[in-house]
């Protein structure tokens, strides 16, 4: 009872000045005329983090139950070493460097589900080089998004293991380690190769 669209062709729907790119949704029963829930990602999302949440979601057998509560979420990344943001500590966390980040906060407007209650939370996700860049990419999950899912999608961010990429997004320029394949010597990133 769950789908992936790619929406990026058919809507001009935008998270932090980036179209969307994945909407999920999720339905506890085919009689469901609305989603339950609902994520969206732009472009960029890490394919590793939209995988490990693809996976847990597909692995889920009560769709719509949760019991974890919001804590969860924060105390994934923190235990990956992101710091709780000192304005809203019980809200959101901040990679090393600022360089990402993680709130739970009111969704905005096209960020919904089948409860239409107005002001309810939601989590918010965004990676930018530097504070005040543009992002990179964005995510949000709607209010009914179970904490646990959220929890393996941040924890999945904010692992510290390196991962492989062919090319390196503009803007990390000193902020990644590159190590060639089959040597021990590091550099800093320069940019796109």
């Amino acid at each position: 009872m769950c789908g992936a669209e790619w929406t990026r062709a058919a809507c001009s729907f935008e998270r932090g000045d980036l179209p969307v790119a994945w909407q999920i949704s999720a339905r506890s029963h085919s009689g469901s005329t609305l989603p339950e829930r609902n994520a969206y990602f732009t472009s960029g999302v890490p394919h590793e983090t939209l995988t490990d949440f693809l996976l847990a979601l597909d692995a889920r057998t009560e769709p719509a139950f949760c019991f974890d509560g919001p804590e969860a979420v924060l105390a994934a990344v923190c235990a990956q070493g992101w710091a709780r943001d000192i304005d809203r500590p019980r809200t959101a966390a901040l990679a090393p460097g600022l360089t990402a980040g993680i709130s739970l906060e009111e969704v905005p407007s096209l960020v919904c589900d089948a409860d239409p209650r107005p002001g309810r939370l939601g989590r918010q996700v965004w990676a930018e080089p530097r504070v005040g860049d543009a992002y990179l990419w964005c995510a949000a999950f709607s209010g009914s998004t179970p904490h646990d899912l959220v929890a393996i999608f941040a924890s999945s961010l904010a692992s510290p293991h390196p991962v492989q990429r062919s090319s390196l997004p503009a803007g990390v320029e000193g902020q990644l380690t590159v190590i060639r394949p089959g040597t021990q010597r590091q550099r800093r990133a320069r940019g796109p190769e």
